[in-house]
């Protein structure tokens, strides 16, 4: 807006004259008494004004005006931190002074609030504004540690103690919303760091992570941190985020390994890291001075020269005269196509991680006290809590506490690792409780894995990187601590090892996850890029451990079996069986269920070979392009995986393309090449040495290969180029499968079994085949009869032998031999094989296969076995015969086929090392008690399966339509959350006389504002209106303010602003000279209501109905609100009466009234 000088204000100057008025009217330093603050008269009620202000101008026009004024009337450092000095630590019983506290701190959370540049909702004043209040956010940060007066952050925790003391039951949804102010608090200034596009001018030793570690440790916050965090769950509940947050902003990015080193170590850690920077700055400039300027070359130069196609090319500068090396170079460099790229899109979730953390000493000590402390106590009560918190999908759950909890998670089990390996190293004598993983026990539990494999699902679907990073190092520490336990001797945390590492690679679909990870990367930040590789590499060194131990890993896979249409029908006798396989699926079942059971049955090799194919090479070889700038670890784990991809898993090819060997030569030979000092150097140049061994020995056997140097290579490729021939597929057709065995719905007697069975194969035309069975029943009753009828003759006939005592003798008769069937034609066979319903009656009869089932063909020999009596086979005869000339009969459309079902294969168990059953094979996991199956027979009537849709795979569109959503869900959280840091009246929690006193004044203040606007707007009536009209209104608030007085003795007491040696006398004439005062201050009012202009039109929409909104905003809050039930008393009593100002005395400055508006 253009001033009246010329000049431009970017903030109404309305708006700045308000908030300047309000400041200067809260207090300032006192001339009579050594300079110290001295609040004003309301300064009680500034503070809410200046709050108003901030929520319902600033939230509700999306602006950011009355923040920027703020700034510039240094409100903080001039007003609000001398505030807070005045309430001295021994003074506990003001409450007057704790109210005070607590609206001072309501502003600061709201003006240390951060700030999140959504490019989608931010206007031309947040352009403005935002530079500005982020360096006015380090300014705060800077004041509020560095302050001398008072312990400002020990003073916040002042505040919300007593609010901490009240038991969780008892404790109100107002002492719940003081407790989470003081948090955010903490919070807001733990997270102010400068911004990384802005310079700050200031001293950033005084706003740096070791100075907030210091401040937090000075003032006993992280002794608040501690307490909040091991009775989570106990006392407090909604608190478990915000305690998260804070610890979050508190470790992020801290190295752990200088962490837990004492003073010398990390002396002599932070000399080696100088002397490794000066080598790799050194061999840096030595490389360039090859080739570089000197004083000699200074000169422009212009050379031709000559490319093998005989055409001349011209070079300008004197290091095209170097070598031809740098002549090509130079030439490919100008003749290279270039494609324009899109800009980078800027990640939040990257600048809220932030650079590594640099602290000094002294903040090491106190934060590696803070870390073990919270670890021996805090660590599984919090994270347990938050994990339930996370899982039931709180309303106060945002989407990057997600990401928070994970990185947390995985910090915390990497310190304590860390931890065990410096009291290992220094050899200290611990006890069994100490040293015990115990105290990381929370997250290493069934329940965590599920969501760990949950948020790993999702964040991959939804792209959500930041999150997924974390994810991904949550599970590598997980990895980590388990197979540290397995090697920490504790036969009682080997078991636990043994259990979770089985669970954690039991579900297929994880490993499926991995490897989609590793393979679609494609342009990420480098923080993902090192989290990826680093799971991938511990997943597959663990896992393949594992799987030796176990040699009968077992894999649960989710595939659904897909159905195959036979192409040809082998025989007659299986081509009417056809129908049959639509119906009940007993041949495709079989093939099924068989690959079902293989894929579960774990193989690592071939499982390793999903880390081989192309997509994954580039993944590790654009992470090996950072050589120069990664650690040892960082090397060795990219080592170990072209090692395993060129030796152990015999795919060297994949590795023989031109850019992948370049990089490997210039690691070891080139201008850049690694520092020899550096502990892998021998290793990649071994391995260096190898590969291009390999390389020129398949160069040697296979010419072609120099042509696909300069490609991608398929696994088709891949093989042809590995071993000369391409690969060889086995068809599946001759490992035919038995067709599936079939089993009746409902128990039925033998005959009525053999009816159905009979009749679904004449409904298919199937007569042959019962034909061929009754033939074959039919002779063998004739042979068991002959053979009776033998035996029975041939005991007649025979001597009575004398010495019976040693012969041996038999209990009955002797059996029948066993007779073998034999198919009278392949197509019999073929049937004998295939088809579900003769193999069924061939059952029913007594014919039984000879070899084990697993392991059957066409060419196994079925048999009746020789327990099989003559009267048996008989009956079975007789039941066909009655089944073919009687079929049975059921329900109309409903067949004999459908009485039939396929056998569930039986599912195999895991193997287990022990035979014992011990007391505490499950004392980690809680058992989920028998499995209840039901009876064939149940009489309950039988649920409908649904079937199951298989997950149809998100469009790109679609993805972004969910992003968009999920955005908007977390806009309305946000405005929710940050809604808690305002916290309601206390003066609202009084009763219904104060109340009605309350009402009065304002209904009284309404009537002479009223009064005061018409007698301005009719001049005439000035001296009529005034005197009868003013003096009863005088009365009635004069009335309200004496009781509003009597109310709040004890707070005036407290607060010492009313004197103690004051008369009577002395009351009445300051309530003399107060009125002659403000009868002065309405006849300003008069005068200038007159010279309102249309400019301030916008802001009394803004702040009209302040009060009416704000008690609708506190009501939608989950803590800090006054209680219902004054709640809804406030609001039907404001809903029968225009809305009011709070006091209805003049302030210096301006007044926007409803009246006013109401009569314009």
């Amino acid at each position: 807006m253009e001033l009246a000088d010329g000049s431009t204000d970017i903030v109404h100057p309305e708006v700045r004259a308000h908030i300047n008025s309000l400041v200067s009217e809260l207090g300032g330093a006192s001339a009579d008494d050594d300079g110290r603050y001295q609040l004003g008269d309301d300064a009680l009620e500034v503070l809410r004004d200046i709050k108003r202000w901030l929520r319902f101008y600033d939230e509700k026009t999306n602006r950011m005006d009355v923040a920027r004024c703020i700034h510039e009337a240094n409100l903080i450092e001039g007003d609000l931190l001398p505030i807070l000095a005045t309430w001295p630590e021994n003074a506990l019983d003001s409450q007057f002074k704790a109210r005070i506290a607590l609206a001072c701190y309501e502003l600061m959370a709201s003006l240390t609030w951060p700030m999140e540049k959504d490019r989608e909702r931010m206007t031309i004043n947040h352009h403005r504004h935002m530079p500005v209040l982020e360096l006015a956010q380090v300014g705060y940060k800077r004041a509020i540690i560095n302050f001398d007066g008072a312990q400002v952050l020990h003073t916040a925790v002042r505040v919300a103690l007593p609010a901490m003391a009240v038991p969780i039951g008892d404790r109100s949804q107002r002492e719940q919303g003081i407790i989470k102010l003081m948090l955010l608090f903490l919070r807001n200034v733990a997270m102010i760091e400068p911004p990384p596009d802005v310079k700050y001018e200031g001293d950033e030793s005084q706003i740096s992570r070791s100075a907030t570690i210091d401040a937090f440790s000075y003032q006993d916050i992280f002794l608040v941190l501690l307490t909040l965090a091991s009775n989570m769950g106990d006392d407090f509940r909604t608190e478990d985020t915000s305690v998260m947050e804070v610890i979050y902003h508190l470790v992020k990015q801290v190295d752990i390994e200088k962490l837990f080193m004492n003073e010398q170590q990390l002396s002599k850690a932070k000399a080696g890291e100088l002397a490794s920077m000066m080598n790799k700055e050194s061999s840096m400039l030595k490389a360039y001075n090859r080739k570089g300027p000197t004083r000699h070359n200074r000169f422009g130069t212009m050379i031709w020269v000559k490319r093998d196609d005989g055409k001349m090319s011209s070079l300008s500068g004197q290091d095209a005269l170097a070598d031809a090396s740098a002549r090509n170079q130079k030439l490919d460099s100008s003749k290279t196509f270039r494609p324009p790229r899109r800009a980078r899109k800027g990640d939040k979730n990257e600048k809220d991680l932030g650079l590594p953390a640099k602290l000094n000493s002294r903040a090491y000590d106190q934060l590696r006290s803070f870390v073990e402390e919270f670890l021996d106590s805090g660590f599984n009560p919090l994270f347990q809590h938050v994990r339930k918190t996370i899982d039931r999908e709180a309303t106060y759950v945002m989407q990057y506490h997600r990401r928070q909890f994970f990185y947390l998670v995985a910090w915390f089990l990497e310190a304590e690792r860390m931890r065990r390996k410096a009291r290992n190293q220094t050899g200290k004598n611990t006890s069994e409780d100490v040293t015990s993983f115990n105290l990381v026990a929370g997250v290493l539990n069934q329940e965590m894995f599920i969501t760990l494999n949950k948020a790993l699902h999702e964040s991959l679907e939804m792209k959500d990187w930041a999150e997924l990073t974390a994810v991904m190092r949550c599970f590598t520490q997980i990895l980590l601590t388990v197979q540290e336990m397995s090697e920490s001797g504790n036969e009682e945390d080997e078991e636990i090892a043994e259990n979770v590492l089985s669970r954690l690679f039991y579900e297929e679909a994880t490993h499926d996850a991995i490897a989609n990870i590793i393979r679609s990367y494609k342009d990420q930040n480098f923080n993902y890029l090192d989290a990826a590789t680093e799971l991938v590499h511990h997943f597959l060194r663990i896992l393949e451990g594992y799987s030796k131990q176990n040699i009968d890993m077992q894999v649960r896979s989710r595939k659904r079996t897909r159905r195959k249409k036979k192409a040809t029908q082998e025989a007659a006798g299986v081509g009417n069986d056809s129908d049959n396989d639509e119906n009940d699926g007993s041949d495709n079942d079989a093939q099924s269920a068989e690959r079902t059971t293989k894929e579960r049955k774990f193989d690592f090799h071939r499982f390793a070979t999903r880390f081989t194919p192309q997509a994954v090479v580039d993944t590790f070889f654009a992470f090996t392009k950072y050589y120069r700038d990664l650690t040892d670890s960082q090397l060795k784990r990219a080592h170990r995986y072209f090692y395993r991809v060129a030796f152990k898993a015999e795919a060297s090819v994949m590795l023989f393309r031109v850019d992948i060997i370049h990089l490997f030569y210039n690691m070891i030979k080139g201008p850049a090449a690694l520092d020899k000092s550096s502990s892998m150097y021998k290793e990649w140049e071994e391995l260096v040495k190898q590969i291009l061994r390999k390389c020129f020995k398949k160069l040697e056997q296979r010419p072609e290969l120099l042509v696909e140097m300069l490609f991608s290579k398929g696994s088709s490729a891949a093989f042809f180029l590995e071993y000369g021939f391409e690969r060889q597929t086995v068809t599946t057709a001759g490992k035919s499968k038995p067709a599936t065995e079939l089993v009746f719905k409902n128990t039925e007697e033998l005959d009525r079994q053999i009816a159905i069975v009979v009749g679904a194969m004449l409904d298919k035309n199937q007569a042959d085949h019962i034909a061929w069975i009754k033939k074959i029943l039919g002779e063998a009753e004739s042979e068991r009869r002959a053979f009776a009828v033998a035996e029975e003759a041939m005991a007649s006939i025979e001597p009575v032998q004398e010495d019976l005592e040693e012969q041996p003798t038999e209990s009955g008769l002797k059996r029948p031999p066993i007779s073998v069937v034999r198919p009278d034609d392949n197509a019999r066979r073929t049937a004998m094989f295939k088809n579900s319903h003769m193999r069924l009656l061939m059952n029913l009869a007594g014919l039984k296969l000879l070899d084990p089932a697993s392991e059957e063909t066409p060419e196994s020999a079925w048999i009746i076995p020789a327990d099989v009596t003559a009267d048996s086979l008989k009956d079975a005869i007789h039941y066909i015969n009655q089944a073919e000339f009687s079929p049975p009969t059921f329900d109309e459309g409903v067949l004999a086929e459908h009485q039939l079902k396929r056998k569930v294969a039986p599912r195999k168990r895991a193997a287990f090392d022990d035979d014992e059953e011990g007391e505490n094979d499950d004392a980690m996991f809680e058992a989920l008690g028998p499995t209840v199956r039901k009876a064939i027979d149940d009489d309950r009537p039988k649920k409908s399966l649904k079937k199951r849709k298989p997950r149809k795979e998100l469009t790109e569109e679609e993805r972004e339509q969910k992003r968009i959503e999920r955005r908007e869900r977390e806009h309305k959280k946000e405005k929710l959350y940050k809604s808690q840091s305002h916290v309601g009246r206390e003066d609202d929690e009084t009763d219904e006389e104060y109340d009605a006193i309350f009402f009065a004044r304002e209904r009284a203040s309404k009537e002479q504002n009223d009064q005061i606007f018409m007698a301005a707007t009719r001049p005439g009536l000035v001296s009529v209106a005034k005197k009868p009209t003013k003096k009863p209104a005088k009365k009635s608030a004069k009335a309200a303010t004496e009781s509003e007085s009597s109310e709040e003795d004890k707070d005036e007491s407290d607060e010492g602003e009313s004197d103690e040696g004051e008369s009577d006398e002395g009351e009445s004439e300051e309530e003399g000279e107060e009125e002659e005062e403000e009868e002065e201050e309405e006849e300003e009012e008069e005068e200038a209501t007159d010279s309102y202009d249309n400019d301030m039109a916008f802001i009394r929409n803004a702040m009209n109905n302040t009060l009416e909104e704000e008690e609708e905003i506190e009501e939608a809050q989950p803590n800090g609100s006054d209680g219902e039930s004054r709640k809804r008393r406030r609001i039907s009593v404001e809903k029968t009466q225009p809305a009011a100002t709070r006091r209805p005395q003049a302030r210096r400055g301006f007044i926007i009234s409803d009246g006013e508006d109401e009569d314009e």
